[in-house]
């Protein structure tokens, strides 16, 4: 056992090269080229993670739109509050025309008049998903021509991940993985969720990771997928889970790990050995060409013929077996029922088939796979066992 504040000395930060600014090119070429496909004239992206993923510029929201229109042809126009124009400047990577609106102006007005006298084929503005609805309904009585949702050419493109991203998120998750061998070791008797909270934290930070968010849950509070509103202290025996995850230009890491401080109970041993072999059934269905929905039926199949569910319900599995993961913590593709989304090399997700029990425990263990030419692989390696997980 040894002290969390020694281990949080011990950290280094770790670095990987940003996204290259010829991949943002290329990115917003082919998301050019299926507007020309659709016949849209423009696509409008908000202050959100895809203008992040095509452009390389990351706004926070506000209540005043910024963002950038992309039209079907020629180059960007970033669109700003005029007393925000000289920050924007010293942030663009993607060179574009900056339109300015002043607080008493009109800034859908503005858009609409960039989009309706852009010289580009098409009719129409494709709307980022992620746009406020104040900003999307007013964007819609300004444009000429239809408003419909980018949604589909966006995720076409966002959940195939390039080797650049793979990268970056393969050296995010090491981060979080050292994080999660770092607590591991530190636990003690009486150690509360919050103080273990507070480290995760710090150590992300201290590895050059921007925290992103942090779940602590001891005993019975492991049961509930997204905890208690209260912290635990740690006792000996309990079943300890801990979920957690950093950001590293823009890209996030997700990793649980669930164990028990002490000897395992027969019975917590039986629930892990259980929700292992729902992870690994899961991973083994992620085959090139499958749909989605047969990495979340393999895993519930397990947990369903040792008697939990059926489906959601608990004891068993309430949520779906996974997320995708890239420049949101969760986003396409999603790995549940009904999603017929053929697996294609590139698609980085989650595979977390939590196992429940209320009013005793849960045990979850996700980690993130990619898929390859040849199949899927795992960026960590899963946990071994429910006393001696990182082994």
């Amino acid at each position: 056992m040894t002290d969390l504040h020694k281990i949080l000395g011990t950290f280094r930060p770790i670095s990987a090269p940003e996204i290259p600014e010829a991949e943002l090119r290329t990115r917003i070429v082919a998301l050019q080229a299926r507007l020309r496909r659709d016949g849209v004239k423009g696509a409008w992206l908000d202050a959100s993670s895809s203008l992040r993923y095509f452009t390389g510029l990351s706004l926070g929201l506000s209540e005043r739109i910024h963002g950038a229109l992309v039209p079907a042809e020629g180059q960007p126009v970033y669109v700003t509050p005029t007393f925000e124009e000289p920050k924007l400047r010293t942030l663009l990577r993607i060179p574009g025309e900056v339109a300015m609106w002043e607080e008493d102006e009109d800034p859908f007005a503005l858009i609409a008049a960039r989009l309706n006298g852009a010289q580009t084929p098409g009719a129409g503005l494709a709307l980022d998903p992620a746009t406020p609805f104040v900003f999307a309904t007013a964007l819609m009585r300004a444009v000429d021509g239809p408003v419909i949702s980018a949604q589909p050419m966006i995720v076409a493109q966002r959940q195939v991940k390039s080797p650049a991203e793979i990268a970056i998120i393969q050296t995010a998750m090491d981060a979080s993985l050292a994080v999660q061998k770092a607590v591991h070791g530190g636990l003690r008797k009486g150690i509360s969720t919050t103080e273990v909270a507070g480290f995760v934290d710090a150590a992300h930070a201290a590895l050059g990771l921007k925290p992103l968010f942090v779940a602590v849950q001891f005993g019975e509070a492991t049961a509930y997928p997204h905890g208690v509103p209260h912290a635990q202290t740690l006792a000996e025996g309990d079943m300890v889970l801990v979920d957690m995850g950093g950001i590293l230009h823009g890209y996030r890491s997700d990793i649980t790990r669930s164990y028990v401080f002490g000897t395992p109970t027969p019975r917590q041993r039986q629930l892990w050995d259980l929700e292992h072999a729902a992870q690994a059934a899961a991973f083994a269905a992620a085959r090139i060409g499958a749909p989605c929905s047969a990495v979340d039926a393999a895993a519930r199949r397990v947990l369903g013929e040792a008697g939990f569910g059926p489906g959601y319900a608990v004891p068993g599995l309430p949520h779906r077996t996974g997320h995708g993961l890239g420049l949101d913590i969760h986003e396409e593709p999603y790995i549940v029922a009904g999603n017929d989304t053929p697996l294609e090399p590139g698609m980085c997700f989650s595979i977390e088939p939590m196992l429940c029990v209320y009013g005793e425990c849960g045990v979850r263990l996700e980690d993130i796979a990619f898929m390859t030419e040849n199949g899927a692989r795992w960026f960590c390696r899963p946990a071994a066992s429910p006393e001696a997980p990182f082994e």
